[in-house]
């Protein structure tokens, strides 16, 4: 086999939108099913129910969105911030940054003149792409990018949120607290288990972990509902 035609299979470039898909869907499991177990468990009415999962979710995709855009757009900012100041020690002082690179390459294991040549054609090709790469730990595949996230993250939170809010509309009120808090349990397993076959996890650690949270999550809010009697 020609090994510049091979192409193993990673996980990095998948990175990215995986963070912000698997936070927004479970978000939107979570938070959704946590405030209608909270609202249940005030004895609110079913269509107070869904008028509160309903507006919750639309709150919470907004709120995802604007969160993950700032959040990694000040990431990008940051990153540009330095690419440039590194452009600019490129075009003042390159033999001190093709030493400074060279040092990485020994750092990591090569001999001197190794280090000194691979330097010196990796400037040669893409100067900044190099120091980017090797000196920030900036690649294209890790890279910020807002709009990406932002979108993810609300998309993703819609259909979570969308789960137990449908469990919600066709469950009897009598019912709905443990129809949605064992239906959300279930999806977050699901979810958790395909994040991690995503990620090349383990797919028991991945259910576990966001299972737990979310029972805690619900737990909480079903305690605090209780406190109050919506229905008077």
């Amino acid at each position: 086999m020609n090994p510049r035609k091979h192409r193993e299979k990673h996980r990095t470039h998948r990175v990215g939108w995986l963070r912000a898909a698997v936070m927004g869907a479970n978000d939107g499991i979570v938070s959704t099913a946590s405030l209608l177990v909270g609202v249940a468990a005030a004895q609110a009415s079913h269509e107070g129910l869904i008028l509160a999962g309903a507006a919750g979710m639309v709150a919470g995709a907004m709120s995802m969105a604007a969160g993950e855009y700032v959040s990694v757009s000040s990431q990008a900012d940051t990153e540009q911030a330095d690419l440039k100041r590194e452009a600019r020690e490129l075009e003042t002082d390159p033999e001190h940054e093709r030493a400074e690179l060279a040092g990485i390459y020994e750092d990591r294991g090569l001999q001197p003149h190794l280090a000194s040549a691979v330097a010196e054609q990796l400037m040669n090709h893409d100067a900044l792409a190099a120091h980017a790469r090797d000196e920030l730990g900036i690649s294209a595949i890790i890279r910020a990018r807002p709009l990406q996230a932002a979108v993810t993250s609300a998309l993703t939170f819609s259909l979570g949120a969308a789960l137990p809010l449908l469990v919600t509309i066709f469950s009897p009120l009598n019912v709905v607290a443990v129809s949605v808090s064992t239906t959300s349990l279930l999806f977050l397993a699901v979810l958790g288990a395909l994040a991690a076959r995503t990620g090349g996890a383990s797919l028991i650690k991945g259910a576990a972990r966001v299972t737990f949270w979310g029972a805690l999550a619900m737990a909480a809010t079903a305690a605090i509902g209780s406190l109050f009697d919506a229905s008077l």
